[in-house]
């Protein structure tokens, strides 16, 4: 189905094999979610837990909130009172495969030892949202979405969704580059939504300023930009120009309340931006 519409590096790589020999199209067959820099990290958590006596999928066992605290309680928690444990999530490098680089490691500490942090968010992801309707618990609990459409699926997989999906295919288009360079060179006043994920935890201040003149430039009236943080709070203030950062009203209210909201509990911090004019 996709081979002929792939270019040639990329149908070379797919049609290639791995460091064991294995070919990458056999990813597809086997569950793909395992096979990246994440998936390998939760599988090295599973392991560990497995050691301890632990059995973290029995999260997906759970039908109520009271059963989810329960299994947290009992399968979870001791784990971060094992010496082994809170020494690995003390350790940077250990921390990699979680997407956390050196630059966002302080901000998601916040001053704690990261094993306490990590428990707290791990915590919130068990017992904070029903696992009827958390598919980001699914994937670090179950390692994997529940089987044959049984349990919650992001909305761009659900079959229900796929004519849709198919039907405004034609309006998406991918652009390989600089969200900078393509927001500088956008007309002004062309967009009205950004979405910057994490990444500005690791910019530098140029960086940020050189972000956030683009955005402003390229913005529609009442244009917003939202964000994630490892920490809690908004990294913007005192680090993007008081001139550029001005011409933006951060809502803070709203951005409390939908952080509040994030299933996916890694993050510290939710946050919307919009635009003055």
């Amino acid at each position: 189905f996709l081979k002929h519409n792939l270019d040639s590096v990329s149908r070379q790589y797919w049609e290639g094999r791995n460091w064991r020999g294995a070919r990458r199209l056999s990813y597809f067959a086997n569950n793909f979610y395992r096979k990246g820099l994440l998936g390998r990290f939760i599988g090295v958590g599973h392991v560990l837990a497995k050691v301890y006596g632990a059995n973290l999928k029995a999260l997906t066992d759970c039908v109520s909130l009271d059963e989810q605290k329960q299994a947290f309680k009992t399968e979870i928690a001791p784990l971060f009172q094992k010496r082994a444990v809170r020494w690995l999530t003390d350790r940077r490098m250990s921390l990699y495969g979680l997407g956390i680089p050196p630059a966002q490691y302080e901000a998601l500490a916040g001053g704690q030892k990261m094993s306490t942090v990590l428990e707290q968010r791990l915590e919130k992801l068990a017992c904070g949202f029903p696992m009827q309707d958390n598919y980001f618990a699914w994937q670090a609990f179950g390692r994997g979405y529940a089987p044959d459409a049984s349990g919650p699926l992001p909305p761009y997989l659900a079959e229900k969704n796929f004519k849709i999906l198919k039907g405004l295919a034609d309006r998406a288009e991918v652009v390989q580059g600089s969200v900078t360079d393509v927001l500088a060179n956008a007309l002004a006043g062309s967009v009205d939504r950004v979405v910057l994920l994490d990444a500005q935890d690791w910019m530098t201040d140029s960086q940020l300023n050189a972000l956030w003149n683009a955005i402003t430039h390229a913005a529609a009236p009442k244009a917003r930009v939202i964000f994630r943080t490892a920490g809690v709070d908004t990294i913007l203030p005192g680090r993007v120009r008081a001139v550029t950062l001005g011409q933006w009203h951060y809502l803070a209210d709203q951005s409390r309340q939908l952080g509040a909201q994030d299933r996916s509990s890694i993050y510290g911090g939710f946050h919307i931006y919009e635009f003055n004019s």
